[in-house]
């Protein structure tokens, strides 16, 4: 597998954000907060980002924190149940350094895919 991150591994439509945000399960860590739901009609994982202004007030750090997490992602999807992933960002990511934010995606991606394990019972 490729390590490319395509447009069928992103969530897209308001529709996949909703289910994610009525039916997944909350992970919360320090400074984001994950929505988990597992897709068993899709092969593949997704990822959907929310990093609201409110919380990230320019543009260009929203930027930075969106392209940390797609590529935490890109690297590790492979290994990933099918599931479907909402990233929030909270008030006070601006605060953690790209290292912190590492090893929060690290315990978030490990908890994401524990929880959405085909032996897992949700």
């Amino acid at each position: 597998m490729t390590a490319r991150f395509p447009r069928r591994a992103r969530l897209q439509k308001p529709g996949e954000f909703k289910a994610a945000f009525e039916r997944g399960s909350r992970l919360n860590e320090k400074w984001l907060t994950a929505l988990v739901v597992s897709s068993g009609d899709s092969s593949e994982s997704r990822l959907g980002l929310a990093v609201p202004k409110k919380a990230v007030p320019r543009a260009v750090d929203r930027n930075r924190i969106k392209r940390q997490i797609r590529e935490s992602f890109r690297t590790r999807r492979a290994a990933f149940p099918a599931m479907d992933v909402v990233i929030l960002a909270r008030g006070g990511c601006l605060q953690a350094t790209p290292e912190q934010l590492s090893d929060i995606l690290d315990r978030l991606w490990t908890r994401a895919a524990a929880k959405c394990a085909p032996s897992a019972s949700s």
